[in-house]
């Protein structure tokens, strides 16, 4: 099992940490009922910390923030000497929180999506997973919450008695619904990326050796080219310039700040 901290990358605190690890912190901090907000990040979760210091003052609160990607992976390596053994994607961190839950009779509450998916992964989790109790299922309001509806939203949750909260919401949105209710929900608050979307059968995943060569992001760009060009055309070369720029020494970030105001997203 390694887990060793964080370490620097453009600004941004990343976990070197592995599968095990990372689920073994989570399992460990839903049994004792602590608060701990968790993200999978590949190099677009990255960049929105480094262009926006209030939202990279929201991922540096986070108590783990895995590598998802290999560029971030060889990063931690390239920066800081860190060698993992593969990177610590969403979807599969997300697979191995099912199976751990499941073998200890801890509970999920799955947050986010819309209901068609929620559904489907309800459905597969029945097959693969038998004795994983789903304590509740709320598909996303696809718009910010007020104050009131934000405070229900979390006694939902507690009150569901879910050990582990997982958020679909997109990318930053579940990043800043993790930041703005762990606390709140006393328990595991993890931002799981496109897993509900794989795991519903929604998405393919790449090829492996094309996931080690680090290119699933043009199999992404091929399956949402609309949605997804800039994410991957602008921010990959501007991520590759600051890793140079912060191996030479010659990146000074903009000091991160805490955020204004409470966006709930829902």
């Amino acid at each position: 099992m390694i887990h060793r901290g964080k370490r620097d990358i453009l600004g941004v605190g990343i976990s070197v940490v592995d599968y095990e690890g990372a689920a073994a912190q989570v399992i460990e901090a839903a049994q004792a009922r602590l608060p701990l907000a968790v993200s999978a990040l590949a190099v677009h979760g990255v960049m929105t910390g480094v262009l926006d210091p209030e939202h990279r003052y929201r991922l540096n609160r986070f108590g783990l923030v895995v590598p998802d990607g290999q560029p971030v992976r060889w990063a931690l390596r390239w920066l800081h000497g860190e060698v993992l053994p593969d990177r610590v994607t969403g979807p599969q961190l997300t697979v191995e929180i099912f199976r751990r839950a499941a073998d200890l009779g801890l509970s999920i509450f799955l947050f986010g999506s819309r209901a068609e998916v929620l559904d489907a992964m309800r459905a597969r989790l029945a097959v693969e997973f038998p004795s994983l109790r789903i304590a509740g299922a709320e598909p996303s309001a696809f718009r910010q919450l007020s104050e009131s509806e934000n405070r229900a939203l979390d006694q939902r949750i507690r009150a569901s008695g879910a050990d582990i909260v997982l958020v679909g919401l997109g990318c930053p949105r579940q990043e800043v619904f993790a930041y703005e209710h762990a606390e709140a929900l006393a328990r595991p608050t993890i931002a799981v990326g496109a897993a509900y979307d794989y795991y519903a059968g929604r998405l393919s995943r790449a090829p492996q050796w094309v996931q080690s060569a680090g290119l699933e992001w043009v199999v992404r760009l091929l399956q949402e080219p609309r949605r997804l060009w800039k994410r991957y055309l602008l921010l990959n070369p501007l991520y590759l310039t600051l890793l140079a720029r912060q191996k030479l020494g010659l990146l000074h970030p903009e000091a991160e700040r805490a955020p204004s105001q409470e966006l709930r997203y829902g």
